[in-house]
C-alpha cells in the first residue's frame, strides 16, 4: 500500500467525520477550546480505529461487521432526531438558547464515525500489511485537517441559515444514520 492509497483512504474515511463537523458547525454554540478539540477527538478516533481492527484481526471483526451499520444508525439518528426535536420546538419568533458542544457528544459523535476505521484496520490486517502505525497516523492527520476546516465551514452555514440550522444539522445527521443502516 503506497502512500497515495492511505491518504485516499483517510480522506475517504474523514467524510462522516466532515459533515458531523458541519454539522456541529452549524447547530451548535462552541469556544474556541471545543471547535479545536473537535477535529483532535475525530482524528483520534480515526486513527486509533485501524489500530484496533488490526490488532483485534478475526477477534471482534465478524460482529462489528456485520452490525456497524446498525450501531452508527443508532448513535447518530439519535443524535439527529434529538437535533432535528429541539430546533423544531422553538418558535421562530422567539429568542433561541443556544445549543453548547458538550465533550460527551463530541465523544460519542467520534465513536460512531470511526466505526468503518475498524473495519479498514482488519483489512489492513487480511491484506498483509506489516505494520498499521504509519497508515493509521496518515488518517489520523487526514481526519483531522479536513474535521478542522469542516467545522469552520459549518459556522459559517449556521450564521447563514440562522434558527433553521439545527433542524438542518439534524437532517443531515439522520441521512448519515440512513447511509449507515442501507449501505
Amino acid at each position: 500500500m503506497n502512500l497515495m492509497d492511505i491518504i485516499l483512504t483517510g480522506i475517504g474515511l474523514s467524510m462522516d467525520a466532515a459533515a458531523v463537523s458541519i454539522t456541529n458547525g452549524m447547530a451548535y454554540h462552541m469556544n474556541r477550546d471545543k471547535k479545536l478539540m473537535m477535529p483532535v477527538f475525530f482524528g483520534v478516533f480515526q486513527g486509533l480505529m485501524p489500530m484496533l481492527g488490526f490488532y483485534a484481526g478475526g477477534v471482534f471483526s465478524q460482529w462489528l461487521t456485520k452490525y456497524s451499520g446498525v450501531v452508527i444508525f443508532v448513535i447518530l439518528g439519535f443524535l439527529g432526531i434529538q437535533m432535528v426535536r429541539e430546533g423544531l420546538s422553538h418558535n421562530l419568533h422567539e429568542k433561541k438558547e443556544p445549543v453548547f458542544m458538550t465533550y460527551r457528544i463530541l465523544f460519542v459523535q467520534a465513536i460512531a464515525t470511526s466505526i468503518d476505521a475498524f473495519a479498514v484496520g482488519v483489512a489492513f490486517c487480511a491484506t498483509g500489511v506489516s505494520t498499521v502505525w504509519f497508515p493509521a497516523s496518515v488518517i489520523c492527520v487526514t481526519t483531522l485537517i479536513i474535521s478542522f476546516f469542516a467545522v469552520f465551514l459549518g459556522k459559517k452555514f449556521g450564521e447563514m441559515l440562522g434558527k433553521k440550522a439545527e433542524v438542518f444539522g439534524g437532517s443531515i445527521l439522520l441521512l448519515l444514520a440512513l447511509k449507515a443502516l442501507l449501505f
